[in-house]
């Protein structure tokens, strides 16, 4: 499994000949990040003196942030397999009629798959934004920055999973669907960037002297 490799190991594989590991697991890799600086900041504010209101919420993220960090781990290797699996249908046999139609079926049945994977992987990360933005605001000033750069690398998952999406999509029969998904992630990835940027604003100004 990727998750398993040591940080060398994973990104020699990632600068390999090999395409896989790619975009899509880069997307998750980055939505693990955030959440694990997002744990990290909610954990260095609990038990701070000054916090102690916050507590009970610092412990809560901490809590989901942990979850959601075991989940884009797992998202890693799934956007692995989902690839293999497109590809595993590009080379079956396609030599009588029946053929085709079944390896075209199942061409279609992957590629759909391995658009949902990367879906799925933004409409999450967009969803821990929220939490980060909650603990910039709450958690210890010390580690304001901390948690911008956790926004930032859940921006930046939310973009690249959805540019995976987007490279699937253009492949499917199923236009309603595609064009459904195609609208979703327009507005996602405008929601993603505006809370980004809402947040390093204000970290901006908190750190102006």
């Amino acid at each position: 499994m990727l998750v398993d490799l040591s940080v060398k190991q994973f990104l020699n594989k990632v600068s390999s000949c090999d395409p896989i590991p790619g975009g899509g697991s880069i997307a998750a890799l980055n939505a693990a990040i955030a959440a694990a600086l997002s744990a990290m900041v909610a954990g260095v504010t609990i038990g701070k003196k000054n916090y102690e209101k916050h507590e009970e919420l610092m412990e809560r993220i901490r809590g989901l942030a942990m979850v959601k960090q075991g989940e884009f781990i797992q998202y890693v290797d799934c956007d692995a397999e989902a690839y293999h699996q497109v590809f595993a249908c590009y080379k079956m046999p396609k030599t009588t009629d029946e053929e085709k139609q079944y390896r075209h079926q199942a061409i279609q049945e992957s590629t759909r798959y391995a658009a949902l994977i990367p879906m799925q992987v933004a409409r999450n990360a967009y969803e821990l934004m929220s939490l980060i933005k909650e603990v910039a605001h709450y958690g210890n000033k010390n580690a304001v920055t901390d948690a911008a750069v956790a926004m930032m690398s859940a921006r930046n998952a939310v973009l690249a999973a959805l540019m995976n999406v987007r490279i699937n999509l253009g492949s499917l029969d199923d236009k309603p669907f595609a064009e459904q998904l195609f609208d979703e992630a327009d507005k996602l990835e405008m929601k993603a960037c505006e809370a980004e940027q809402e947040l390093l604003d204000t970290v901006k100004q908190q750190l102006c002297v």
